[in-house]
């Protein structure tokens, strides 16, 4: 049997034209972008071609794009700037974001003493906004919200809008991790109170290496990394050039093919629901499943009992990838923070299903039966 792909929020496969985009650039163009003869020129050329068309995709202004390594340096990037040149000392997050967010928040607050609330979470595993709120009046200090626009693990969609609003009502500063959105959805920054926001290649089909920051023209930050004048001076570093024009070609494909895309792999979602429902006794879902939430991922919990337990291991053995929560935690046996913090059943076991163009429903059944008989 083909091995099936269901773990796509932690990364897709590369999409053929994106390769065929980035091949003359791993070939014959290969000029360092800070020379000044023709095979510089050439490159320097596609990386500002590239940041034309996800400014333009994004509707933002090509100088507040900058290219990075991926959504771990861009979230990285921007939370502790906040800390260091906007005089943030105090930090509003949820126990539920990105590893990338969690890990960087408890650092500065260990090594800067900046101060960190959690904001309150509805049963639903959405941001309770009362609470955002009540956190934000009583803030005497500068404040940097960081919260995830979509969630990694159950698929829970945070209301960027509301969210952005009320910093902007409280003066402060907006920071959102977007790896699951940016190329998913259509974003519009003019009209969007964020700082900050991030983006990674290979959540949609681009190249793995290669993401966004997001900075808004009136936020003025230093570098995080040292060097050279690469990026406007934002970012030290010969730029990943095969990786930058990846990116754009990968979010260009996925802005045209949106509708149908999100429409179909929507459809797969709701099929597997169905599914599983019908087939698996005592199965429940995560998340605020078919309301304000990603098409692409299905978060469902099986009762634990001796089969189940392993159920991961089983589904590998069985050709099928799926995932317990982010694929950045799936070796530790500690279980989902995100599923802790929700949810907290020992008698369940979560598994993440996410979906791409690439899966069928011929899959889905497959998948179901292997599920039926390992639980």
């Amino acid at each position: 049997m083909n091995r099936i792909y269901f773990d796509n929020a932690a990364t897709t496969s590369l999409d053929p034209e994106v390769l065929e985009t980035m091949m003359p650039f791993l070939t014959e163009k290969f000029g360092n972008p800070s020379s000044i003869y023709s095979y510089g020129r050439e490159t320097k050329m596609a990386i500002e071609s590239a940041r034309k068309s996800v400014a333009r995709i994004l509707k933002a202004h090509p100088a507040e794009i900058f290219f990075t390594s991926g959504g771990t340096e861009s979230s990285n990037t921007a939370i502790r700037a906040a800390v260091r040149d906007l005089g943030c000392r105090h930090i509003i997050s949820s126990l539920i974001e990105h590893h990338a967010v969690t890990h960087t928040v408890e650092y500065l607050a260990n090594a800067d003493g900046v101060k960190v609330s959690y904001v309150k979470l509805l049963p639903n595993g959405h941001v309770d906004l009362k609470d955002l709120e009540r956190l934000l009046s009583a803030s005497s200090e500068k404040t940097l919200v960081s919260l995830m626009h979509a969630n990694n693990e159950i698929g829970n969609i945070l209301d960027i809008h509301a969210v952005g609003n009320l910093c902007k009502t409280y003066k402060a500063i907006f920071h959102s991790d977007t790896v699951q959105t940016v190329g998913h959805f259509p974003f519009d920054l003019r009209n969007t109170a964020v700082h900050f926001i991030t983006g990674a290649a290979h959540k949609f089909h681009g190249p793995k290496g290669v993401g966004l920051l997001y900075i808004n023209e009136n936020v003025r930050i230093k570098p995080f990394l040292y060097g050279g004048s690469q990026e406007r001076n934002m970012r030290a570093g010969t730029e990943n050039i095969y990786g930058v024009v990846g990116f754009a070609r990968a979010l260009e494909l996925a802005t045209e093919n949106y509708e149908k895309d999100s429409a179909y792999i929507g459809s797969l979602k709701h099929y597997m629901y169905d599914a599983l429902k019908q087939k698996i006794k005592g199965i429940t879902f995560n998340g605020d499943v078919f309301g304000e939430s990603l098409y692409t991922v299905l978060n469902a919990s099986f009762p634990k009992t001796e089969k189940s337990e392993m159920i991961l291991f089983n589904l590998d053995i069985n050709n099928i990838c799926a995932s317990g929560g982010s694929a950045c935690t799936s070796g530790a046996e500690l279980g989902s923070h995100v599923i802790r913090a929700i949810n907290n059943n020992p008698n369940q076991i979560a598994v993440r299903f996410s979906f791409s163009k690439h899966n069928t429903k011929e899959e889905i059944d497959q998948v179901v039966d292997k599920l039926t008989e390992l639980v």
